[in-house]
């Protein structure tokens, strides 16, 4: 995985039950990073899954 912000600019973050953030991947598009997000948020278990751009909010 290239992990260049300027051709890998989205993240898909997972947040667990307690609260402990993860960075799932980077992808090229919102698009695609939202596509993994929902897919994976789909199970229902206490976890949540987002988008955000590199940089946003200064997490990750």
């Amino acid at each position: 995985m290239n992990d260049s912000g300027a051709d890998l600019p989205w993240l898909v973050i997972r947040e667990d039950g307690n609260g402990n953030r993860y960075r799932v991947g980077r992808y090229a598009t919102r698009g695609e990073a939202q596509e993994i997000a929902d897919k994976l948020d789909v199970h229902g278990d206490e976890q949540l899954y987002w988008v955000e751009r590199v940089g946003q909010r200064g997490r990750l």
